[in-house]
């Protein structure tokens, strides 16, 4: 019987210190201080020839938001992103956009840490972001959501 106490007990406390260790880590993910990618964004030259191609090899599904945008989302991509023909852009690389609810503090949290700010606060459908590159010259983006009535 104390054998099995013992044990019981040792049980408990490994399931609590799981469910602490877990619960630290949604807290660390959750934390406005801690972004972590949340949107793939991918030039494109051509918005009607990418979408078909990536519907036709994939099954992704789209989102249009004017001519020069159309987005994926998690349910058929694995992920949620889009494609844009915007003006300058070029299919060179993959912009990984990260979230912030504090958009403001995110930006002088980026330029705290000599980041290059290269495109400032802008809004877009639904949405406000900036641009920023690293000390490497990778450009990223982080967003927040804007309310309708904004």
């Amino acid at each position: 019987m104390k054998k099995f106490l013992i044990l019981a007990s040792a049980l408990s406390l490994s399931a609590c210190l799981v469910a602490e260790q877990k619960q630290s880590e949604e807290a660390l993910m959750t934390s406005s201080n801690n972004l972590g990618i949340d949107y793939i964004e991918f030039p494109a030259t051509d918005m009607m020839a990418t979408k078909a191609f990536y519907a036709e090899a994939f099954g992704w599904q789209f989102t249009d938001y004017g001519p020069d945008y159309a987005s994926f989302d998690k349910a058929s991509a694995g992920v949620d992103g889009g494609f844009t023909t915007q003006t300058g852009v070029q299919p060179t690389g993959t912009l990984a956009v990260l979230y912030a609810e504090d958009l403001e503090a995110a930006l002088e949290k980026v330029r705290g840490a000599n980041g290059e700010i290269v495109q400032d606060i802008f809004s877009f459908p639904g949405g406000r972001r900036f641009h920023f590159r690293d000390p490497s010259g990778n450009e990223l983006a982080v967003w927040t959501i804007t309310d309708e009535g904004e």
